[in-house]
């Protein structure tokens, strides 16, 4: 057990006053490793404050340092979380949670009523430093994180030291979740136990290294037993399709006639999927709007609803739609039909402050249960962003969304899916590349983030990469003629994706120039930076399309509707209207799917009890999608020929 008297270390010239001394005088605590924000200077600081904090409170440093991850991938962004979490052990302040979202480390609430947590004043009596330290100094926050778990493991007597068995810690990990629900609780527990086995490593937002080295740990899971918490839930929750081990509740979207016009009415339709249309991709949102404001609006009949809500605090989950039935949610009726959404609370423009290291794991979770139950592939033509969705028409490509913005990280929810966006690339492909310039260095420069001042959004971690129209920093960036048919550059505003080639999406390789590489984009050559040395894209297997021989451009379009002579009497057809970019001869677009249903669900009047003038039309015409720019598209097969990729 690590001694609870003076402890006096220097570690790589950083001094750690003793416990003691700590306690009585909060003020050296924060001196020890400077405040967060001046600390930045030091990469290893918040290394060597876990292995302090481990030494001081008798945590098993794996265990403190995993715990952290699983909360907040050890980051301390400014401020505090949704929920009033602040640093890297995620300690609560009561004061600006809700009994809602308050939920800390080591603090579950009671099934009913929920108390809001307050794990930054518990950690404050524990340690005796000053709540203003625990908030902003790494030292102190960790320290109260390893005080609050030491706490729980002696309350549960359970054994304590640093060297003590790490499996012998997860009942006390179980409770860092403060979650009410055992499932849950263990479901975290073993979220963080992966961590120590996997290992972990990378540079914080804030700049900092830390990295846990992968080891044997063999958790000792029937301790959960020992928090008391509430084995299943006690009342009925609905059709709620959730995998075990998530906080899911069904709040759902209310199915009305809004008047005595059978088209009148909301906020959704019903089907009978997936026997018809087919499930064949899953859509990740943000919501634009806080958790509880989001769940009036999925719940009010006049507006729209979509699958899921994801709250940023701690991963919660409320389901508004069986997946049988259609959301309206995608901006594209044929994506709808298809498509299963998943909202994150969140606002795209202040990115990290929102997409919480506990949403981004349930969010993964949920993802690989229906991605197994209806058979769709876990790859970003698949599971995509509301961005990625092409409008139905000219007219409406320039008012799709383009959330989840960038700032959402597509190369760790990835990660979490098991399905690795590095995956699958190939050192001798020279026809495709794959853009994965990383996320925690790539600062792509981003402005407008308010919507007023140029400079609002900061230095943030993002997800793309910028696309010019020559192979040099200080060319024009391409320019979207869905977004601006001028012809004008696009921009770096927060919400202009007409240059950005996403993190996870695979292109068509038109030209490469010394480090720079171009490909084919929305109907144009688009270069960025790709050293040999630094690359921010790789190769990869796969095929891409190029016009039928003889044809000077292939349509594209934004939905894979059926040929006229598919619709029965009674449905009128739908008009296939090509987008308005330029798919030529010469030009080739990386193949995202082989397998696109070709059809259109019919749903236009209020079904009170069965769907019985809801039909899916389905035709012989065969498309394929493809990566076309930052929005994939639809191609006829009749139009193109497929190549495999050299």
């Amino acid at each position: 057990m690590a001694a609870f008297g003076a402890l006096a270390a220097v570690t790589a010239g950083m001094a750690f006053a003793s416990p003691t001394a700590q306690a009585a005088d909060p003020a050296a605590a924060a001196g020890a490793s400077g405040a967060a924000s001046g600390a930045g200077s030091d990469p290893s600081s918040r290394e060597r404050a876990f292995a302090a904090a481990s030494a001081e409170y008798g945590v098993p440093r794996t265990v403190l340092e995993a715990v952290s991850y699983a909360q907040t991938r050890w980051d301390f962004n400014p401020g505090h979380s949704t929920s009033g979490g602040y640093g890297p052990m995620h300690l609560v302040d009561a004061n600006l949670g809700s009994a809602s979202e308050g939920k800390g480390l080591g603090e579950a609430p009671a099934p009913a009523p929920a108390p809001v947590a307050d794990t930054l004043g518990r950690a404050a009596t524990l340690t005796g430093l000053s709540e203003d330290a625990l908030r902003t100094d790494e030292l102190a926050n960790i320290r109260g994180g390893a005080a609050l778990l030491a706490a729980t493991q002696k309350r549960l007597g359970l054994p304590t030291g640093e060297s003590t068995d790490a499996g012998q810690w997860f009942a006390a990990v179980a409770d860092a979740s403060g979650s009410a629900e055992e499932d849950v609780a263990a479901a975290f527990a073993d979220d963080a136990y992966s961590v120590i086995s996997s290992g972990a490593s990378r540079r914080t937002v804030d700049g900092k290294q830390v990295s846990l080295v992968p080891s044997k740990v063999t958790p000792q899971a029937a301790q959960v037993k020992r928090l008391g918490l509430v084995a299943k839930k006690t009342k009925d929750n609905g059709p709620v399709d959730c995998p075990p081990g998530l906080d899911c509740a069904w709040v759902p979207a209310p199915y009305e006639s809004l008047g005595s016009d059978p088209g009148d009415y909301g906020n959704h339709d019903l089907a009978s999927r997936p026997t018809a249309p087919k499930i064949t991709n899953i859509v990740i949102h943000n919501t634009e709007a806080t958790y509880d404001t989001t769940l009036k609006l999925v719940t009010d009949p006049t507006y729209l609803a979509w699958n899921y809500t994801l709250r940023s605090s701690d991963g919660q989950i409320a389901q508004h739609l069986e997946s049988k039935d259609v959301g309206w949610h995608a901006g594209n009726w044929y994506v709808n039909g298809h498509s299963i959404g998943l909202e994150h609370e969140g606002f795209a423009a202040t990115g990290a402050e929102w997409f919480s290291e506990p949403m981004y794991r349930s969010s993964a979770r949920l993802v690989r249960y229906l991605a197994t139950k209806y058979d769709i592939p876990l790859d970003m033509q698949h599971v995509f962003g509301h961005d990625q969705i092409p409008g139905v028409t000219p007219a409406n490509v320039a008012g799709m969304h383009w959330d989840p913005g960038p700032y959402w990280n597509w190369e760790h929810y990835f990660q979490l899916l098991g399905a690795p966006l590095q995956a699958h690339t190939s050192g001798n492909a020279k026809d495709l590349v794959r853009i994965l310039p990383g996320f925690e260095d790539n600062r792509q420069p981003v402005t407008f983030c308010d919507g007023k001042v140029a400079d609002s959004c900061g230095s943030q971690p993002t997800n793309f990469v910028y696309l010019r129209t020559a192979p040099s920093a200080d060319a024009p960036l391409v320019n979207d003629i869905g977004r601006k048919a001028n012809g004008a550059p696009s921009t770096t505003s927060v919400s202009d994706i007409g240059a950005r080639a996403q993190a996870g999406l695979t292109f068509a390789v038109a030209e490469r120039r010394g480090d720079w590489t171009a490909i084919w984009f929305n109907g144009v050559k688009g270069w960025f930076l790709n050293p040999v040395a630094d690359p921010t894209a790789v190769p990869v297997k796969g095929s891409y399309v190029v016009p039928k021989a003889g044809l000077a451009k292939a349509p594209v379009y934004g939905r894979a509707y059926p040929e006229a002579s598919a619709y029965p009497a009674g449905i009128p057809a739908q008009a296939v209207a090509p987008l308005q970019y330029t798919f030529a001869a010469g030009q080739r677009y990386a193949v995202g799917d082989l397998t696109v249903p070709t059809d259109y669900y019919r749903a236009t009047t209020y079904s009170a009890d069965t769907p019985n003038d809801h039909v899916d039309v389905v035709g012989q015409d065969r498309y394929y999608q493809i990566s076309l720019g930052h929005r994939f598209a639809y191609v006829r097969a009749a139009d193109v020929d497929v190549v495999p990729a050299q």
